[in-house]
């Protein structure tokens, strides 16, 4: 019959004696028994711990992104209740819970020839249905009120959607038990909270219509539109003509202070294909992300089409350079996410100054007396007038 014996006279020889130098009143004794029992059992059953400890800890941010998802949807409807005068009062919570679920289907990329003009169609569909619904649940709300409505459902849409996607994985994973779903959710987790939290943020710029982080670009040309004249350019953009040591400037920006970011590529399209207008530069002033570790409202100068999004505005700013010859530059202020989408932080409104230097001095340095110069203030134009 099996024993111990065998057992602790080859573990005393191990530890320099037999088994009759093998003390069980010792407690070192004890701890390498201990030890060795407890390494089978954690090798079997440490990964079920693991999981059940990260499980823990995504649920408790699970909960707090359905606190804020709730809190998103709640200013809205309060928002549109209090502040939007209707000429038709009724509920709008029905019409916010059908925005918050709106989704847009991307179109086919396996062909890329004309997917631009595909997702230019789609993202301008969308624009102008979420436009037309926000407008039958405000009647009667102007374009500034409907702006901003637009604004605060936006971003209480993002909410919505981080929180079900988060709960997707987490519900995946504690049903699957798989550690590799929960170990990568748990390392997106704190970038996710902070993304959310400055969502939440947000909200309340949108509601008291405060200018914000990406409107530094749209500041910045509507300071030098100040009594100019402003004309049409496009759909929400507009665009002023000024002068600067022999230099013929055009500006142009989103139309202020309403909460949007018009569409400077379709505006730079008419104004050089319909109004014969040809710039010898063009300069584009944009919020840029900054690195871990740089300075907020830093500000550099480039190359190239400032200008974010899915990358249709881009694509026809640089068809139309391209098209006519016109080089790009780009002065950036750098800022974290957060910073771009709440109430715009006073390192950021300092740069205004220098930003404005350096437009004038690439103005100076790239182009010469008597040529034209394009200036884009590219960004949501949130509280920012013109």
């Amino acid at each position: 019959m099996f024993g111990f014996s065998p057992f602790l006279s080859q573990l005393g020889s191990l530890l320099g004696g037999g088994s009759s130098d093998f003390d069980l009143n010792n407690p070192v004794m004890w701890v390498y028994i201990v030890s060795i029992a407890i390494v089978p059992f954690f090798m079997m059953y440490a990964q079920k711990f693991q999981s059940k400890v990260i499980l823990g800890e995504i649920s408790k941010s699970l909960v707090k992104l359905k606190t804020m998802r709730e809190n998103a949807r709640k200013e809205a409807i309060d928002y549109v209740k209090t502040s939007i005068k209707s000429s038709t009062p009724s509920d709008p919570a029905a019409g916010v819970d059908r925005f918050l679920e709106y989704f847009t289907i991307m179109p086919v990329d396996l062909d890329p020839s004309g997917i631009v003009r595909k997702l230019d169609l789609i993202m301008r569909t969308r624009d102008e249905r979420l436009r037309a619904e926000v407008k039958k649940m405000c009647t009667g709300a102007s374009d500034q009120e409907v702006t901003r409505v637009e604004n605060i459902l936006e971003a209480a849409t993002a909410l919505n959607l981080i929180y079900k996607v988060v709960r997707h994985f987490y519900l995946m994973g504690k049903r699957t038990t798989s550690m590799f779903v929960l170990v990568q959710l748990q390392m997106v987790m704190p970038l996710l909270l902070e993304e959310a939290e400055a969502l939440q943020k947000a909200i309340g710029a949108f509601k008291r219509g405060q200018p914000i982080g990406d409107g530094i670009g749209p500041m910045i040309v509507g300071s030098m539109m100040l009594g100019k004249e402003k004309k049409l350019a496009a759909r929400e953009t507009v665009y002023s003509e000024d002068e600067y040591k022999g230099r013929k400037l055009y500006l142009l920006k989103a139309e202020g202070p309403a909460g949007t970011v018009g569409r400077p590529g379709e505006a730079i399209n008419r104004l050089v294909g319909e109004l014969g207008i040809k710039p010898d530069a063009l300069i584009m002033i944009d919020a840029a992300l900054k690195l871990e570790g740089e300075k907020t409202g830093s500000v550099a100068e480039g190359i190239g089409a400032a200008i974010g999004g899915i990358g249709v505005e881009k694509y026809q700013i640089e068809d139309v350079a391209t098209k006519f010859d016109i080089p790009v530059y780009a002065v950036i202020v750098k800022q974290s996410v957060q910073d771009a989408i709440t109430i715009m932080r006073k390192e950021i409104a300092d740069s205004f100054e220098k930003v404005t230097s350096t437009v004038y001095s690439v103005i100076e340095d790239r182009t010469s007396e008597g040529q034209s110069v394009l200036i884009i203030g590219v960004g949501n134009t949130l509280g920012v007038g013109q």
